[in-house]
């Protein structure tokens, strides 16, 4: 039995959804054992794009972990009685950020945003972590690949972050995966503005409330038409469960 299918999980929409107590820790743990792993952070706008996506839908099949970053994806769990609390994807990032400072042959590196943002986010987390050992930055506008990925297969970083957008970074690390199998790839959307200091994090009192979306809508406006995901998703998610579809982890 391979390890993705090891994990307990539960099926959204035909997604898997992996239910683990403490994401984090068993993250850290395959980071110490260089166990490599492709991490999705399953959301209902990125469950919608699958719909439309065949290969995108693979990808999140084929993933080893993918946790519940969403409020939808945790409402839906609780229609089916799974008790599972959400994992922030930015917030799993960062405690492997952490974890990587604690061991000494752990690496990071930054792939994705704007320039000078990755280099930025990361500039930010050594000066917090002076055992952090970031391994190399790259902006997502970098147009030599080839290079960029023949730099990624001789660092061979413990954890590769990817912040290229939905769907743009599953495809990305789907496709180059294979140049560093021990690695730990994980997609994580716009955390570099937010670790670079360019964008604010949504305040405790949103992020409690699963308002996330709303604080993101009022810094980002031109994303209604994506916003339009979330009320499709809990259509579709009540239309399952009506009708008993989803029901087989």
């Amino acid at each position: 039995m391979n390890l993705v299918q090891s994990l307990p999980q539960f099926s959204i929409l035909g997604l898997p959804v992996h239910l683990l107590a403490d994401y984090p820790a068993w993250l850290g743990q395959q980071l110490a054992e260089r166990s490599g792993q492709h991490v999705v952070t399953l959301n209902a706008e990125m469950a919608m794009q699958s719909e439309q996506n065949p290969t995108l839908a693979g990808i999140i099949r084929q993933a080893t972990l993918v946790i519940p970053d969403g409020a939808g994806i945790v409402l839906y769990l609780k229609l089916y009685g799974r008790q599972v609390k959400k994992c922030a994807g930015i917030a799993l990032a960062e405690s492997l950020i952490r974890r990587a400072a604690q061991l000494p042959s752990a690496s990071v590196f930054f792939y994705g945003g704007k320039p000078g943002v990755a280099e930025k986010a990361g500039d930010r987390w050594q000066s917090q972590l002076p055992t952090l050992q970031v391994a190399g930055v790259a902006d997502g506008y970098a147009t030599e690949e080839t290079e960029l990925l023949q730099r990624l297969q001789t660092l061979q970083p413990g954890v590769i972050f990817v912040g290229l957008g939905v769907p743009r970074q599953e495809l990305w690390i789907a496709a180059n995966r294979h140049h560093c199998p021990n690695s730990i790839w994980i997609g994580v959307g716009g955390s570099f503005d937010i670790w670079a200091g360019t964008k604010d994090r949504a305040p405790a009192i949103f992020a409690d409330n699963h308002l996330e979306w709303a604080y993101r809508l009022y810094q980002e406006p031109w994303r209604w038409k994506r916003m339009m995901a979330l009320p499709q998703f809990a259509l579709k998610a009540l239309g399952y469960r009506l009708t008993g579809r989803g029901a087989i982890p």
